[in-house]
C-alpha cells in the first residue's frame, strides 16, 4: 500500500486528538509501524488498543468518506464484470497493491473501500487507471484483505465448501476402478481418498449427475481452470476449481478410467468410467485433448435410468410412430436415423430394439463405443487397434444367424455395403448416419457408393431428429400481443392460415427452477417413409430438393413443421424452433420472425444473410 507513513501521521494525530489510547501505547505502536512498513490501524486493532468499527467511524469523520461494514457485505464481482465487458475492473494485483475492494459499478461511478482514505494521489492514479469516477468508501486492511480474498476467490471457496459439505446430506458416489499396471507418474497430488483432488472429482461428477448434465467439460486456461455443466444442450459455468489442482484432477480422472494412461500428457486419450449413485448405474465416457494450458477433459454422462424404456416415451408425433412402428416391424431392411451428435439418435434406436428385443429374435448390435449395457442384447464393441473394425465385426456377425442388426454409425463405404447386403439378405438393419435432414440421407448414401436403386429397396424409414428445449412448467407465460410476430411473418415461418387466428405462443422467463425459462428437452422429429413415388425419384436420380418437395406431397412432417406443432401446443417457443430449423428451411425474409421471437430489433435483423429455399419446405 502506497503512501503509509503519510496514513500514520495522520491516524496518530487523531488519536491523540480524541485521547482513545495513551500516549506510552500510541508511540510504541507507531515506532513498530514505521519500523515493519505497517499501517498503524491495523497494530491498534491487533493489540486490542482500539475497536475496529470505532476506529473506522473516526477516519469517516475526519477524512469525509462513508464508512463501510465489509464483514455484512457480499461482494459480486461478476456484476461488475457483465458491466464491464466480462473483465475485471480492478485486478487482483492492483487491488493489492493499492490497498482497496471493489464494490459495486453504476454507470462511470465506481464504489471502492479503501484503508488509507487520505492518498488522494492513490486515487488519481485509479482514476486514470479504470477511467471511472472513484467513489471511496472506509474500512480496515483486515476487512479489505478478507473481503478481496472472498470476492475474486469466490468460485474456488464455493467449490471447497460444497467439498467439505458433499456426502453429509447427499448421494455418495461409488467409482468401479480398474488397476493399471503399467502406469508411471507423480501420483502424490491424486492418492488418497480424503486428498483435495479426489473429493474435487468426486463432487464435480456427482453435481453433473444430480443436476440432470450430459456432458462435463474441464477446461485449463493460464490462471483458472473451468468446470462447464451441458444441460438441455447449453453449456453452463458451474465451477472454477484452483489452478494448482489442475494436473491432479485430471491425474484423478485418467485413474478411474480402464485404459487411459498419466503419464501421458501429450496426446488424445479416451476411457471410461463406470459409477453407482443412488442405485442407478451410469457409464462415462472421458475423452482428454492436449491445449495450450493444460489437458481438456470432457466427459458424456451415460446415465441408464434416462434411456428410454419404450417407443411411446419417446413423445413422437402419432404419425411418426406409427412409421417406425410399420419399419421395425418388417422382416428386412433398413430404418435409419439421422442428425448432429447429441441429438438423441442413441436412444431412439435403443427404444426401437427394446420394441423388437424377444426370445425368439436375435438381436445384436455394432457399437463405437458400447453406449448402455441393456441385458437380453449381444453387444460388440469396435476396437480399430485390434482389427476389429465395423466391417469385420458385421462380416463376422452375420455368420451369427442374426435377426435383427443395430450398427452405432455407419461412417464408411465398407459399412454401408455390408449393412446394405444384410438389409436385401432379410435382416432388420437400424443404424445412424450424420446428414441434416431425412432427404439428404438418400444423396449421403448414394455418394457412399450405393446404387439408388439399391437405396431405395433397401431403406424402410428415414428419422431426422433433433433435441428441442422445453419451456419450464413454473414460469412459461403468453407472449404479449406488441412482441408476436406479425401474420405475414408467420406465414413465412410455416403456419397455416387457419392456425394463426388466435395463435397464442409462449415464451420463457426464467425462475430458480430452470435455466433461462427451459426445463427438460423433447424430440423434434422428420420422418420420411419410403413410398413408391418416392422409390420411382430415387431410381430416376432425383435431387435432395426434389424429393423434398415429394416427401412433403406424400405427407412428411419437416423439422420445421414438428417445432411449430410443439410451439402451438406451448410446449416450446418459437425462438427455440428457429434456433433448430433456420439453417434448413428459413430464408432470407424469414430473419426478422427469427429476431421477433426473440424480442430483438428489425435492425439486428436486418443483418442476418441466410440461403432463400422456396415457402413449400417449411409446410
Amino acid at each position: 500500500m502506497a503512501n503509509i507513513a503519510g496514513y500514520n501521521r495522520k491516524l496518530t494525530a487523531l488519536m491523540r486528538k480524541h485521547g482513545l489510547v495513551e500516549e506510552a501505547a500510541l508511540v510504541a505502536m507507531g515506532d513498530k509501524a514505521a519500523k515493519e512498513g505497517l499501517l498503524l490501524a491495523s497494530l491498534l486493532i491487533t493489540e486490542a488498543l482500539i475497536d475496529e468499527s470505532t476506529l473506522i467511524g473516526l477516519v469517516s469523520e475526519d477524512s469525509g468518506h462513508p464508512p463501510i461494514d465489509l464483514d455484512k457485505l457480499k461482494i459480486e464481482l461478476d456484476d461488475i464484470r457483465n458491466i464491464n465487458q466480462g473483465a475485471d475492473i480492478i485486478t487482483e494485483e492492483q487491488s493489492k497493491f493499492y490497498g482497496v475492494v471493489p464494490i459495486a459499478m453504476v454507470g462511470d461511478h465506481l464504489t471502492l473501500a479503501v484503508a488509507n482514505p487520505y492518498d488522494v494521489i492513490m486515487v488519481d492514479n485509479l482514476k486514470i487507471t479504470v477511467g471511472k469516477v472513484i467513489m471511496a468508501v472506509v474500512s480496515t486492511e483486515r476487512a479489505i484483505n478478507k473481503a478481496r480474498e472472498l470476492a475474486y476467490h469466490a468460485q474456488e471457496k464455493a467449490m471447497e465448501s460444497l467439498m467439505e459439505t458433499m456426502g453429509s446430506d447427499g448421494d455418495e458416489i461409488t467409482v468401479t476402478e480398474k488397476p493399471k499396471e503399467d502406469d508411471e507418474g507423480d501420483l502424490s497430488a491424486a492418492e488418497g481418498d480424503e486428498s483435495p483432488a479426489v473429493k474435487l472429482v468426486r463432487t464435480i461428477i456427482a453435481q453433473a449427475i444430480q443436476q440432470g448434465a450430459s456432458d462435463i467439460h474441464i477446461e485449463p486456461f493460464e490462471k483458472r481452470v473451468r468446470v462447464r455443466f451441458r444441460k438441455d444442450g447449453v453449456l453452463h459455468e458451474m465451477f472454477n476449481p484452483p489452478k494448482r489442482l489442475e494436473k491432479a484432477m485430471v491425474s484423478r480422472i485418467k485413474i478411474m478410467t480402464d485404459t487411459m494412461n498419466i503419464a501421458e500428457r501429450g496426446k488424445p486419450q479416451d476411457g471410461r468410467i463406470q459409477v453407482k449413485m443412488a442405485g442407478n448405474a451410469i457409464d462415462i465416457r472421458v475423452n482428454s485433448l492436449p491445449t495450450v494450458h493444460g489437458e481438456k477433459v470432457c466427459m458424456r454422462i451415460l446415465n441408464k435410468s434416462n434411456l428410454a424404456g419404450s417407443l411411446e416415451t419417446l413423445n413422437f408425433e402419432p404419425a411418426v410412430l406409427d412409421i417406425v412402428r410399420r419399419s421395425i416391424g418388417a422382416p428386412y431392411g433398413m430404418l435409419l436415423v439421422t442428425g448432429p451428435t447429441g441429438s438423441g439418435k442413441s436412444t431412439t434406436l435403443y427404444s426401437c430394439l427394446r420394441a423388437v428385443m424377444t426370445v425368439e429374435d436375435n438381436v445384436n448390435t455394432v457399437e463405437d463405443p458400447v453406449e448402455y449395457e441393456i441385458e437380453g442384447l449381444n453387444q460388440c464393441h469396435v476396437n480399430p487397434k485390434r482389427g476389429l473394425t465395423f466391417g469385420a465385426a458385421l462380416r463376422a456377425l452375420l455368420r451369427q444367424d442374426p435377426d435383427t442388426i443395430m450398427i452405432g454409425e455407419i461412417r464408411d463405404q465398407e459399412t454401408i455395403e455390408i449393412a446394405v447386403k444384410a438389409a436385401l439378405t432379410g435382416h432388420l438393419v437400424l443404424s445412424t448416419l450424420h446428414t441434416n435432414d431425412a432427404p439428404s440421407t438418400i444423396a449421403r448414401i448414394v455418394d457412399m457408393g450405393i446404387e439408388p436403386f439399391l437405396a431405395a429397396s433397401t431403406v424402410l424409414a428415414i428419422v431426422a431428429q433433433r433435441l428441442g428445449r422445453r419451456l419450464c412448467k413454473n414460469c412459461k407465460a403468453p407472449m404479449p400481443k406488441e412482441e408476436m410476430p406479425s401474420r405475414e411473418q408467420l406465414l413465412e415461418s410455416g403456419y397455416k392460415p387457419e392456425e394463426i387466428e388466435g395463435l397464442a405462443l409462449l415464451k420463457p422467463i426464467g425462475c430458480s427452477l430452470c435455466a433461462g425459462g427451459y426445463k427438460g428437452r423433447f424430440a423434434l422429429v422428420e420422418c420420411m417413409e419410403m413410398t413408391d413415388d418416392l422409390r420411382k425419384a430415387i431410381i430416376g436420380g432425383a435431387s435432395t430438393i426434389d424429393l423434398r418437395k415429394a416427401a412433403i406431397k406424400c405427407g412428411m412432417i419437416t423439422l420445421r413443421r414438428a417445432g411449430l406443432m410443439n410451439a402451438m401446443r406451448g410446449v416450446t417457443s418459437l425462438e427455440e424452433v428457429m434456433r433448430h430449423t433456420m439453417g434448413e428451411e428459413v430464408g432470407k425474409e424469414d430473419a426478422p420472425v427469427l429476431k421477433k421471437a426473440a424480442g430483438e430489433g428489425e435492425d439486428a435483423a436486418a443483418e442476418v444473410e441466410l440461403p432463400k429455399e422456396t415457402a413449400e419446405a417449411g409446410t
